[in-house]
């Protein structure tokens, strides 16, 4: 019988063994693997990975900021979005999350952003009159985006109405243009 991680065949000591044992056996094989192409082994990181800087090695990092101390988990994903490209979609779903702050209560509880395309947000209004409130408060409320998110993120508004019922039932239907109301 066979590992199946391996070619060696499977001896009864090893099922006895515990798995730090078997790690620390596969650690010391892949340094004796390290040592024979002529590879240092051994030494460990001397800084941060990624930091790019050399740290003197000393036995403690001192009372100071340095890249050894803990960093906000929000500053790590910043990173990660930036290297991955990922900055419009953060900054958008940002937008959406923090929808009542920016523009306030009284506004969110009308309006809901629907989708941010080409630096065009469209929001759904809960009613046309809200629908047109919203359309005259439309530069105060870019102000309040670009305060919030940096400028440039949206560059215009586009307000819709609410979405009413379709009234379309069925394959056949009479063409006119059907019930009149603002369903809101």
């Amino acid at each position: 019988m066979t590992d199946d991680r391996s070619d060696r065949p499977v001896t009864p000591s090893d099922q006895q063994k515990r798995g730090y044992d078997i790690a620390r056996e596969a650690l010391e094989e892949a340094r004796a693997r390290a040592r024979a192409e002529g590879k240092q082994v051994g030494q460990g990181r001397r800084a941060p990975v990624g930091s790019g800087k050399r740290l003197r090695r000393r036995g403690w990092t001192g009372s100071g900021a340095d890249p050894w101390d803990p960093q906000p988990l929000g500053r790590l994903v910043g990173q990660v979005a930036r290297k991955r490209g990922w900055d419009d979609k953060v900054a958008t779903g940002r937008l959406f999350a923090e929808w009542d702050r920016i523009v306030g209560e009284d506004v969110a509880a009308h309006a809901t952003p629907d989708r941010l395309e080409d630096k065009i947000l469209y929001v759904r209004a809960s009613s046309t009159a809200w629908a047109t409130q919203l359309r005259l408060m439309a530069a105060d409320i870019l102000r309040k985006i670009a305060a919030a998110m940096g400028p440039g993120h949206v560059r215009r508004l586009k307000i819709e109405g609410p979405a009413g019922p379709s009234w379309r039932k069925g394959p056949l239907h009479v063409s006119g243009r059907g019930p009149r109301d603002t369903y809101g």
